[in-house]
């Protein structure tokens, strides 16, 4: 080797060991990235010798037929990335390899101007992806010519990251880049064929080069052509005028798996000083984990100039529309240095804002055609929406409007607030609503009674999440909402008034069940029930209470009220009743109903059970010894 061509060993222009251990075990999350990382770099390359093309004479005909090579040597241990794209000279190699966080494609892209710079589909920013490698590699070697000189123009870089690196000037036939990993033992296991696929499919998968992928040795010997492994075509950059039904759902399926067709979609491109495109779709089942995973939002993919960055954060899909699927694609999104985690920037406000307005849009056609695709929608993922009512402040009442409920005159749930507006009473100014454990409990509950009696319907509110729902909605276009199990009602303003009897009867009760509650009052609302119990409004539900307890949350003590219907023939009878002992068990067993109707849990169940069968003996005439114990007892 002559002494020209002797390898130089230099020091890279920071401190760089330090730098490189930090991105190698801190700057990047997952060490897949990597490849992302190379092959966006060669796509880069690419997109450069496109560009220059255009004014450079020598570089005509260079740019056709580009594409991005991935081969790998399971034997070897190696990987290797390869484009024919402009590739460097040697003082760029030095500038661009020989110094952290300068990056080549930013000085490129700023150089650019007008349309030029619109169309350049360049993806790096902080001239640090390619030291990524250094994640799975013990060393990286890149050959590379730029387009423009001649082969003995190419150079050779090597390091093992460990702050030098070594360059020396080669021959190469072709122009372009070819750099070569050496994996360390303990990430060989992604030289393999589908290991490979997988990761460019999900990271790559739509960069505007094909990519091939061969394995060295196989290949040849078979004498195929390398597959290509991505799908170039971004579906969401086309025209939608160049787009069928049939390519819309297919990109569906292909995006999520998802066998079953959309059961609508949403495709537009933004332009402007900041360009976005946004490709949405409305699926038609959900996940088993839907309403348990709140934070995993893998639905609406982020991407920036075709490169697969995230699944959509939080700063661009609400939690309440996890449920949506497709992609965001940007120019302008601001990224942190390992392009893993958002930056905070007005732009990503306005996707955010957009994308929630075109997902409720999407939302509000289907709820207006109706039919199976909309029955379809409110069964998966109602329940989710209604986690918008409480999160989003802004869009509570457009949210609110989406939803459907059961009511005291409909069987299905597909009442929503405004045919419920609608078909109000007369003389109604208030939702009235009514929230138990299921829809069998909240329609034979005795607080629907009085409601029943004026034909007034009330909503019949069973998800678990609807407690929290009635808790932030407390109007609806001016119409307060109201629990039925409220304690007062305000239906009629001549109700009268209790008398005398009915009063010192409730005194009685309260004087017998002490602490368990906290006011027992006679009233009006009852027509066929004996008592019910009936909460402040201000005041904790029992359903509240018994979700919190089930979640392991300390529930403060409370007393629930109790209101009697002191016409109903049991409270006329205890009225009669002289005997103390029995009037208390009576009352006991009064409470108990009025709790166990409500779907509350007694505090003495047992002791339920024997006041039954006490009174079940005497109603069959306390026949037997035991049986005369037991009403003894009672």
């Amino acid at each position: 080797m002559s002494e020209a061509n002797a390898p130089e060993t230099r020091r890279f222009d920071t401190e760089v060991h330090q730098l490189l251990k930090l991105m190698i075990n801190a700057l990047y999350s997952n060490r897949e990235i990597f490849l992302r990382e190379l092959i966006s770099n060669a796509s880069d390359a690419c997109d450069k010798l496109r560009f220059e093309a255009l004014t450079n004479e020598s570089l005509k005909g260079l740019d056709q037929d580009l594409a991005v090579d991935v081969r790998f040597d399971a034997e070897a241990g190696t990987l290797t990335v390869c484009d024919r794209g402009i590739g460097m000279s040697r003082e760029e190699v030095i500038d661009n390899l020989g110094t952290i966080a300068r990056s080549g494609t930013k000085q490129f892209l700023e150089s650019l101007s007008g349309d030029k710079q619109k169309d350049a589909a360049l993806i790096g920013q902080f001239g640090v992806g390619f030291y990524s490698a250094f994640i799975v590699a013990s060393e990286v070697s890149v050959e590379t010519r730029r387009a423009d000189e001649p082969a003995a123009k190419a150079v050779r870089w090597t390091s093992s990251g460990e702050g030098e690196y070594q360059l020396e000037p080669i021959e190469r036939e072709a122009q372009g880049t070819t750099i070569t990993l050496t994996l360390r033992d303990e990430h060989k296991d992604l030289l393999s064929e589908w290991q490979l696929k997988r990761i460019i499919r999900h990271y790559s998968n739509h960069i505007a080069f094909p990519i091939r992928l061969s394995e060295a040795g196989k290949d040849e010997a078979k004498d195929e052509a390398p597959e290509t492994v991505n799908d170039s075509k971004a579906l969401w950059a086309r025209a939608k005028s160049e787009l069928s039904d049939e390519d819309y759902q297919e990109f569906y399926t292909s995006l999520t798996g998802d066998e079953e067709k959309p059961l609508s979609w949403a495709h537009h491109h933004v332009e402007g000083s900041q360009r976005y495109s946004l490709l949405l779709y409305l699926p038609s089942q959900a996940p088993f984990d839907m309403l348990i995973n709140r934070d995993e939002r893998e639905g609406v993919k982020l991407y920036i100039q075709r490169v697969f960055i995230m699944d959509a954060a939080e700063q661009v899909v609400p939690r309440y529309l996890r449920f949506m699927r497709g992609v965001i694609d940007s120019a302008d999104l601001p990224l942190n240095i390992s392009r893993e985690i958002l930056q905070d920037d007005p732009l990503l406000k306005k996707i955010r804002a957009t994308v929630i307005k075109r997902s409720l849009d999407l939302i509000e056609r289907l709820a207006e055609e109706g039919g199976e695709a909309w029955e379809k929608f409110h069964t998966a993922f109602g329940s989710v929406l209604k986690e918008g009512v409480i999160e989003d402040f802004e869009q509570r009442e457009r949210i609110a409007s989406l939803l459907r409920f059961a009511s005291s005159k409909s069987d299905d749930e597909g009442v929503g607030l405004d045919a419920y507006i609608d078909n109000m009473a007369e003389g109604q100014d208030t939702i009235w609503y009514l929230t138990a454990d299921s829809l069998k409990v909240a329609k034979n509950s005795p607080h629907l009674e009085a409601f029943r009696k004026r034909g007034i319907e009330v909503l019949l509110l069973t998800d678990r999440i609807d407690e929290w729902l009635v808790a932030h909605l407390h109007e609806y276009k001016g119409k307060q909402l109201k629990s039925a199990a409220s304690g007062k009602l305000d239906l009629d303003t001549d109700e009268a008034e209790p008398d005398e009897s009915a009063k010192t009867l409730a005194g009685r009760i309260k004087q017998v069940l002490g602490e368990q509650v906290g006011n027992v009052t006679a009233g009006s609302r009852l027509t066929d029930s004996p008592g019910c119990i009936v909460s402040d409004d201000n005041a904790m539900s029992l359903q509240m209470q018994k979700m919190l307890r089930q979640a392991g949350q300390d529930v403060p003590d409370s007393k629930p009220d109790l209101e009697i219907n002191a016409g109903h023939p049991l409270l006329q009878a205890m009225a009669d009743e002289t005997d103390e002992a029995r009037f208390g068990e009576l009352s006991q067993l009064l409470f108990d109903q009025a709790l166990l109707a409500e779907g509350g849990e007694l505090a003495d169940p047992a002791g339920y059970v024997r006041r039954v069968n006490a009174l079940l003996v005497n109603a069959l005439g306390g026949k037997g010894e035991s049986s005369e114990d037991d009403a003894a007892s009672a």
